[in-house]
């Protein structure tokens, strides 16, 4: 039975924040992505992933990979399923990649994580700890901070919502995508190659996604640390996904600023998009209410990362966390009035899948 620390939060806790797997064979992966933005304009992005859990098959094991300042890259793989633990009803996982613990996978006190566990992670939607040891390029990383969620996928205060509708909980989305949390605060310290990072109350965020299939490709743009706008956060991202016997291209847009929830997706909303292969992503949304509009652009040459695919985790996508990004967000409500503008120098913007050959557009 997985223990989850009693300051564990429930108020801001989306759908979808349990483990998804039903212990069947069919092929599975779930993964997670923690990010924390400092206030000197490096940002850790810590992405954990399981395949195949029930393990003795091709691909089955999980990894974990963090993008680090200036892009830089580190990644390990932990191949025994058996030391990998989740929750099937909120928020909380871990792998052990290296213990002297005999005892089954489980959550450990801080303390007791430090301890026991020479290489792996465990976090939940309050705390993000663990180790990375790389002897291919004698890369390290170590980090332990605790997150004060703020928003969930939704109005502050309400009940939270799926990422992609109700639908979402049936097996007709492959895969399924949920943000977990659209903005929080993180305290604590993350240790890059021997340089030590400590932080207070920086803006941090998470999602995961999870399935048996694998989107043909994909864009995102995130965001949560603008320019005099500590109350903003943004997600959006659009891809070519399975739906029962067919495939389709969606996109959505969704904002929190000031204790309110924008959203913009395929069934409120009409959603368009400009994608260049690397280099420049557009996006324009409208409801009836509001309309936003996306600018993400960099010069950086961005980091190849490894994904789940049907051939097990590979290289298939590419991401800064240094994009330039621009926004603006207008009211419907009596005409047409500008009701905010943004822009920030610490978007994460991605690209995945294929073909990237030329512009995508819609």
């Amino acid at each position: 039975m997985v223990s989850i620390p009693k300051n564990f939060s429930f108020s801001t806790q989306t759908p979808h924040s349990g483990y998804h797997w039903d212990g069947s064979d069919r092929r599975f992966f779930e993964g997670w992505y923690y990010r924390v933005t400092l206030d000197t304009g490096d940002t850790f992005a810590f992405m954990y992933s399981i395949e195949d859990p029930i393990g003795g098959k091709p691909h089955s094991g999980g990894a974990a990979q963090i993008l680090g300042p200036d892009d830089r890259y580190l990644w390990r793989t932990y191949p025994d399923v058996k030391r990998f633990w989740a929750s099937p009803t909120q928020l909380a996982l871990g792998h052990w990649g290296q213990t002297d613990l005999d005892t089954p996978a489980n959550w450990l006190s801080p303390d007791e994580f430090d301890r026991h566990i020479q290489q792996g992670y465990q976090a939940t939607a309050t705390w993000n700890q663990g180790i990375i040891l790389d002897p291919g390029n004698n890369g390290v990383c170590r980090w332990q901070y605790e997150i004060q969620p703020i928003y969930g996928w939704g109005d502050r205060g309400r009940i939270q919502q799926s990422t992609a509708g109700w639908l979402s909980s049936l097996q007709i989305f492959e895969p399924g995508w949920q943000i977990l949390m659209a903005h929080g605060l993180a305290t604590g310290w993350i240790d890059w190659h021997g340089k030590r990072y400590e932080f207070t109350k920086a803006p941090a965020y998470s999602e995961k996604n999870w399935g048996g299939a694998f989107p043909q490709r994909w864009f995102w743009l995130n965001c949560n640390s603008f320019d005099d706008e500590p109350d903003l956060a943004l997600t959006a991202g659009g891809g070519r996904r399975g739906v029962l016997w067919w495939m389709e291209s969606v996109a959505m847009v969704g904002l929190h600023y000031r204790g309110k929830f924008y959203e913009f997706v395929p069934w409120n909303s009409e959603v368009t998009w400009n994608i260049q292969p690397w280099g420049c992503w557009q996006m324009q949304a409208r409801n009836a209410d509001y309309e936003v509009v996306l600018t993400g652009t960099t010069d950086l040459p961005g980091t190849p990362l490894r994904a789940p695919t049907q051939n097990g985790l590979v290289f298939c996508c590419k991401d800064t966390m240094r994009g330039q990004v621009s926004l603006q967000l207008y009211s419907w409500r009596g005409g047409k009035k500008l009701i905010l503008e943004a822009k920030s120098s610490v978007c994460g913007l991605e690209i995945g899948g294929s073909p990237w050959d030329s512009t995508w557009q819609k």
